[in-house]
């Protein structure tokens, strides 16, 4: 049947349209104006949680498969048709654990797979051999040449607890280490650090306590994992305690803080666990700590439970941004996966792996180009569950066997899109202000195309664009003040079964730009 131009746009003015918009739609591409002069924040690194699985894969799955799996995480080779290996993670992060796995069933805790041995036993000596699947996978993050190990720990070693476990069983809201224990405590802390170091793994960082707004008790049998809650002033005492012990064995590591639950205790808040960017970053707080000698220039906060809507999402990043610029802090993003339903936007239906792969290179953007964040950190690597669909928590989908002894593995979606960014938005680089030709907001740009740039001290630009919408989209890129750069060559990860950061002819740099419908593109300025 032959329609008319004209029948069109009366169809269209019916919808609530007119000609002009539709015009612009159809025959101009959004424009997207990159002065790599007007820059942000240095981005440090991209990373990954190895915990609980780590330990089963690391010591007893067969060398092939965990090799596999390493090289997902930690390559930045191509094969012989320029496909990206691995997504090239720039930061690993090791759990040193509180010893709930030596206790076996009276831990408390109901999963084998995520009690962890701890380094030192009760009667104070050391057993280095202790946590060696995980270990494993330090080893191989340091091979592959990843530039940050960090290391955190959930809980203090059960014999410095207040009830002798991993975890808490009474409801007040307070550390489970005991009083007279801090120091004992920053010690082992040291003396984990001291120890790698000699191995030849350093870690860049050490996290003394995880999520401390959560009251994390239960009753024995039937807590999930490690964990207690501190009070600011518990903080306070716990990092300047560990700030002493590194200082007394001459290490380098830095102190990292404070790992919030959510990203709002960062900021806002009246009790003992909130405003924690003003408590330990205000010039008159009694609890100050930016002048330790071991503190690092970061504050750390998670973005569990901060993207249940577009608005909430860009907002709360807004709320972190602007704060912590008023405190002369930086942000970093330490733990994300989808463990709200807020990645379902609606629906009460199974979210396909693309579905999920999206929504998590949202929050990754928006925490990036509304919070500022410098660096962006996932929980977890692996974990149980299917490839195909609600690929929530992890990037890689286990399907182990009943003694987690071995099993088979699965790559997903969200490794790919994750990949966008951590493959080649490297250590180093700077997110750039960028203008685009249709002057979207970040709230609306979140459900239709959102792009951000990066560059190196040499000029190179890193461009990625997330088109959330089912249809294709065109834009173009003018570079500003970039040299003598022509060309680009696209990576794309889609729902099409390939497009796994898969590498796309090389393109002239002024020719328009298509982004395949619900994908991640990076685009790299060759």
């Amino acid at each position: 049947m032959k329609v008319s131009v004209k029948f069109l746009f009366g169809l269209l003015l019916v919808f609530g349209l007119d000609s002009k918009s539709f015009a612009q739609e159809k025959d101009q591409p959004v424009i997207f104006k990159i002065d790599i002069k007007n820059k942000a924040q240095v981005i440090e690194n991209f990373g990954a949680a190895g915990c609980w699985f780590s330990e089963g894969i690391g010591k007893y799955w067969p060398e092939q498969k965990k090799e596999q799996i390493a090289e997902w995480l930690f390559s930045k080779s191509f094969d012989e048709k320029g496909n990206p290996k691995g997504i090239g993670l720039s930061a690993w992060r090791f759990n040193i654990g509180g010893g709930t796995a030596e206790q076996g069933d009276s831990s408390g805790i109901k999963d084998f797979r995520k009690r962890v041995e701890s380094f030192q036993n009760p009667d104070g000596s050391y057993d280095w051999n202790k946590q060696a699947g995980y270990i494993w996978f330090v080893k191989k993050a340091k091979s592959y040449g990843v530039e940050n190990l960090i290391a955190f720990s959930n809980t203090p070693p059960v014999q410095f607890t207040q009830n002798g476990r991993g975890f808490k069983t009474e409801k007040d809201y307070k550390s489970n280490l005991k009083s007279d224990k801090y120091g004992a405590y920053a010690g082992f802390l040291a003396d984990v650090i001291k120890h790698f170091d000699a191995e030849n793994l350093h870690f860049n960082y050490i996290s003394p306590v995880n999520e401390p707004q959560w009251d994390w008790s239960n009753k024995p049998g039937q807590a999930s994992q490690e964990g207690t809650p501190w009070r600011n002033e518990e903080i306070y005492k716990v990092t300047t305690a560990l700030d002493s012990a590194l200082t007394a064995q001459k290490l380098s590591s830095k102190i990292m803080l404070v790992e919030a639950g959510m990203l709002n205790y960062l900021y806002a808040g009246s009790g003992n666990t909130n405003r924690q960017i003003q408590n330990f970053f205000g010039k008159n707080s009694k609890l100050e700590v930016r002048n330790l000698k071991h503190m690092s220039d970061f504050i750390g906060g998670h973005s569990y439970f901060t993207e249940n809507g577009d608005s909430s999402l860009v907002q709360i990043r807004k709320n972190v941004s602007d704060t912590a610029r008023n405190y002369d802090v930086k942000f970093w993003q330490t733990e994300y996966s989808m463990l709200a339903d807020g990645f379902r936007e609606g629906t009460k239906e199974k979210r396909s792996a693309i579905d999920c792969a999206l929504f998590l290179a949202k929050v990754i953007h928006n925490d990036l180009v509304v919070g500022n964040a410098s660096a962006w950190q996932l929980w977890n690597s692996y974990e149980p569950g299917s490839p195909d669909f609600d690929t929530r928590y992890f990037l890689i989908a286990l399907k182990p066997n009943e003694k987690h002894t071995d099993g088979e593995y699965f790559q997903t979606k969200g490794l790919w899109a994750f990949g966008n960014f951590s493959r080649f938005i490297r250590p180093g680089m700077q997110r750039l202000i960028i203008d685009r030709s249709d002057k979207m907001t970040d709230l609306k740009a979140a459900q239709i195309v959102m792009l951000s740039a990066y560059t190196d001290e040499k000029g190179k630009v890193v461009v990625v664009a997330i088109n959330y919408t089912t249809l294709e989209k065109r834009v173009k890129l003018n570079l500003a003040n970039a040299g003598k750069f022509s060309n680009l060559r696209k990576y794309i990860t889609s729902a099409s079964e390939g497009d796994n950061l898969k590498p796309y002819p090389v393109q002239k740099l002024k020719d328009e730009v298509i982004l395949p419908a619900r994908s991640v593109v990076t685009m790299v300025v060759e």
